[in-house]
């Protein structure tokens, strides 16, 4: 089976879940096929699917992380080898890695997530968290779904809980709440971002996990400034890691700014 015929399996499988969709016409390209796939399921209500659904869908995302490329730590330099004159206490199990998250061979990627704690259900949105569930598939909705089932309320900020990472690369996800910033941040926003990373690091502790990769926690949708979000991240894993078993932690940037401000942090 093709790729192609894959991508139209899976979005016909969807397609017949909700009567409303019978409308849908399915485009003749296969990057625009592609984009709808991944629109349904984005938009997926959270529920178990068909053996053969979990066998396309898995083999297809496989695939593409495949042709992505898998990143590994061993090719990711710590910051000791590159800023041999940071100020950095350990600089030797920290890392920066600019690129897609969803590539990280480590034992968990951290996802910034919403409250709801489901995922992002915006069709192709362009934020962390649709991302890492577009690539993981929809069994991490599911289980995020169980989690929440059973916690019977919204994830407080600066909280995380951990999933599986189904087809990522990362063996967990980490998803945590970030602090929503409005005209300016506050002292209590900043102690929950710091929060964020610390629940996060311990929460990887306590499942013996020896490798976290961070993405830029509250930035994007949540509007927390760039530069001051770094230092909080850097000063905060620093601190951590000098009385943590944790064997490496790599901040994962994915635009040029993030880039350069935390290059400049660690000089």
């Amino acid at each position: 089976m093709t790729r192609q015929e894959r991508v139209s399996r899976l979005i016909d499988y969807l397609k017949k879940e909700n009567d409303g969709y019978a409308s849908i016409m399915e485009p003749v390209n296969y990057h625009e096929k592609r984009s709808l796939l991944r629109s349904l399921m984005n938009v997926r209500w959270p529920g178990e699917a068909l053996p053969e659904y979990y066998e396309l869908q898995d083999t297809l995302l496989k695939d593409e992380l495949k042709k992505k490329g898998i990143v590994r730590l061993r090719d990711i330099p710590v910051v000791a080898d590159e800023y041999p004159c940071t100020g950095i206490k350990n600089a030797d199990r920290i890392s920066i890695w600019q690129g897609d998250i969803t590539r990280l061979a480590v034992d968990a990627i951290v996802n910034a997530a919403n409250s709801q704690m489901l995922g992002c259900f915006v069709p192709c949105h362009g934020c962390i968290d649709n991302a890492i569930h577009s690539a993981a598939g929809i069994q991490l909705r599911n289980e995020c779904a169980e989690i929440m089932d059973r916690q019977g309320h919204e994830e407080p900020t600066g909280r995380a809980k951990i999933t599986k990472g189904y087809n990522l690369p990362a063996k967990h996800v980490i998803h945590t709440v970030g602090p929503i910033v409005g005209v300016s941040v506050t002292e209590k926003q900043q102690e929950q971002l710091k929060s964020c990373y610390l629940s996060s690091m311990i929460l990887a502790e306590r499942e013996r996990l020896w490798s976290v990769a961070f993405c830029c926690i509250s930035t994007g949708e949540f509007h927390f400034p760039n530069k001051l979000a770094a230092q909080i991240a850097v000063e905060t894993v620093d601190r951590y890691l000098s009385k943590s078993s944790l064997e490496r932690v790599v901040f994962n940037v994915f635009k040029d700014e993030d880039l350069h401000i935390y290059r400049k942090l660690m000089q």
